[in-house]
């Protein structure tokens, strides 16, 4: 493994090369000056989405509706893990009303739909909302 990562800003979807040891910290995009760990969740596009899935650092993502009631259930439970992980991944929703084409892309067939990516690969998916503990548990074994 080398010994930094490409890390994509939540704010302006920059990539940003982060020595190993700085994951901890409070680092900040070289471009826009903001966090590049804020610990929530991010909402994205097909463009953001592209970029953050192509980064080194695990991403988790919520395929979820607006109108979708297990999806505004799981939200807070999404909201809590991404906190807890801050540092090891980072997490984005993506509406799958607003960007039909990545939800045909993924074939989601239900939701909510939880998807982990690493370096534009995907690791695993669950569908379905889950509780904070089975969400956590899903994720640790990609960590």
């Amino acid at each position: 493994m080398s010994e930094s990562l490409i890390v994509i800003c939540p704010s302006c979807n920059a990539g940003n090369r982060l020595p190993q040891s700085r994951i901890g910290e409070q680092a900040k995009c070289g471009k826009c000056s903001e966090a590049l760990f804020k610990g929530e969740p991010i909402d994205t596009d097909e463009a953001g989405f592209a970029r953050h899935i192509g980064g080194e650092l695990l991403v988790i993502v919520d395929f979820w509706a607006p109108w979708c009631g297990p999806c505004k259930s799981m939200a807070p439970a999404y909201e809590q893990v991404g906190k807890q992980f801050a540092h090891q991944a980072q997490f984005l929703k993506v509406n799958t009303e607003e960007q039909q084409a990545l939800a045909q892309r993924y074939q989601i067939r239900s939701i909510p739909t939880l998807m982990c990516f690493k370096s534009g690969k995907l690791l695993g998916q669950q569908a379905g909302a889950l509780p904070a503990q089975a969400m956590q548990q899903w994720i640790e074994q990609f960590v």
